[in-house]
């Protein structure tokens, strides 16, 4: 591959119809069903998913075929097959979603979620780089290899809508587009994130979760605090204190045995020289209020915290009143939203029975304590790279970005990821992605770094022609 060629391809691309897509793909509040009940009548999401299979159409891409598969009460997916240049069976599956998280407090003024705003090298709104991007520049790629006839294998760009919510509809479409699928030797997934934008990042490990509401009731309704002090339990002294069977209040370690999993040797080596680049980038990327400091000084056990340990966030709660309405009651119950991220090689059915029983077993006073479990999803480590990919990802972050290729696990969870190890045991894996440092993903004044999806784009290319070669010595 001319990388000159194409790179003046892929920008042209960008800049004169991904971009503008893009801004027009921002402005739909297209929220997961998880967020969006009604997702169905609102339409949002049939107006994205029209968006995008309308530029997909336009792509002068050889002989490809676009269509959009739906099955009863789930969100639909995108489907595109791209024949290969021969007769060899290896298929290449390209993923990425197109449902989106919901606003979230706190953008600046002049920005929000569904308000496209090109700010020098960023695209604020929500969506773009989580994972809006994934679509175009999966195509670009294989435009930009077809327009100076570089060969790639069969390619399948699968994007789902129900990412953000676990992707519960996927499995079903996995079933049903089972032949077009077939058997992938390479799957890329371009809804990761990166350390920093100067180099290619490859994810080698997502960590899974556990997500539930703890509820801890002790009244059948509210009573004077002045009356019941001392007399009736706190629903939340009870459920603060079921958390310290979970989590050392102290560390913030997680407790439990079996929440932990061992660090295999060559993840420890690939996060210290991750860690190396990153320094204190490890930590200053995060927008700390001044004087509080992250959990650990050393970067490397940053990192594999981040990475490859459980830790636990309190991410929503029910019973308590907003501060204006909040008289001196001794409340009846507390509802804590847990999210529990685990280690990737932990599994997540096995821990949420053990979450469950941890936190039901004979609570303080014979309080009424349940969790119910909203969301469960294993994590994933990725398979040894082969010698062809590893050469290919190291050319292409060279050629892209002039730089060596990093390799880091993420803290975050992509259920098909596990799906997909599953049901290709031999499938090589490119999990990458533009969430680097402030682009806040499912958080406020979230951003799309352009350069770098322009040189991931780049980098997707060289790997696809990588592949094709690599098929050709196998065989």
């Amino acid at each position: 591959m001319d990388t000159t060629h194409a790179r003046a391809f892929i920008d042209q691309l960008w800049h004169d119809s991904i971009l503008p897509t893009l801004v027009e793909y921002i402005r739909i509040p297209n929220k997961s069903p998880a967020f969006d009940a009604d997702w169905e009548a609102n339409g949002y999401m049939e107006q994205a998913i029209v968006l995008l299979e309308s530029w997909c159409q336009q792509q002068a891409i050889r002989d490809m075929t676009i269509r959009t598969v739906r099955l009863a009460g789930r969100t639909p997916v995108l489907c595109i097959e791209i024949p290969g240049q021969d007769t060899n069976a290896e298929t290449v599956l390209l993923y990425g979603h197109l449902d989106k998280q919901p606003e979230m407090h706190g953008w600046r003024d002049d920005l929000g979620p569904w308000k496209p705003v090109l700010e020098n090298d960023r695209l604020y709104g929500r969506g773009g780089a989580d994972d809006g991007y994934a679509i175009f520049a999966s195509l670009a790629a294989i435009g930009a290899l077809q327009a100076q006839g570089v060969p790639h294998a069969r390619c399948v760009v699968l994007i789902e809508a129900s990412e953000e919510s676990g992707s519960p509809d996927l499995p079903a479409y996995m079933d049903e587009l089972a032949d077009t699928i077939g058997t992938p030797s390479l799957v890329i997934c371009l809804d990761s994130g990166c350390g920093n934008y100067e180099q290619l990042w490859c994810t080698t490990s997502l960590r899974g979760l556990i997500s539930g509401d703890l509820t801890v009731t002790v009244l059948e309704e509210g009573v004077h605090s002045g009356d019941a002090g001392g007399i009736v339990p706190s629903s939340f002294r009870i459920a603060r204190h079921l958390l310290d069977r979970l989590e050392d209040a102290e560390t913030g370690e997680i407790l439990p045995e079996a929440l932990a999993d061992e660090i295999p040797d060559e993840r420890r080596m690939q996060a210290a020289r991750a860690a190396k680049v990153l320094g204190e980038q490890a930590y200053q990327r995060f927008p700390f209020v001044s004087g509080v400091r992250p959990v650990r000084g050393d970067p490397t056990e940053l990192v594999l915290n981040r990475t490859w340990r459980s830790a636990l966030e309190v991410t929503g709660a029910a019973g308590l009143p907003p501060l204006t309405n909040a008289g001196n009651v001794a409340r009846p119950s507390t509802t804590l939203r847990l999210s529990l991220r685990l280690p990737p090689t932990c599994n997540a059915e096995a821990a949420m029975q053990t979450v469950k029983a941890l936190l039901e077993d004979h609570p303080q006073q014979g309080a009424h304590v349940s969790f119910q479990p909203e969301q469960t999803g294993t994590g994933w480590n990725a398979p040894p790279l082969k010698p062809w990919l590893a050469k290919s990802l190291e050319q292409a972050s060279h050629s892209w970005f002039g730089r060596d290729a990093l390799y880091m696990g993420e803290g975050g969870t992509i259920p098909f990821m596990n799906m997909l190890g599953l049901r290709y045991p031999k499938a090589q894996f490119l999990i990458t992605g533009v969430l680097g440092p402030g682009a806040n993903a499912h958080g406020p004044n979230e951003f799309l770094h352009i350069t770098t999806a322009r040189k991931l784009t780049g980098c997707v290319a060289q790997v696809l022609a990588a592949h094709y070669l690599s098929t050709l010595q196998a065989s």
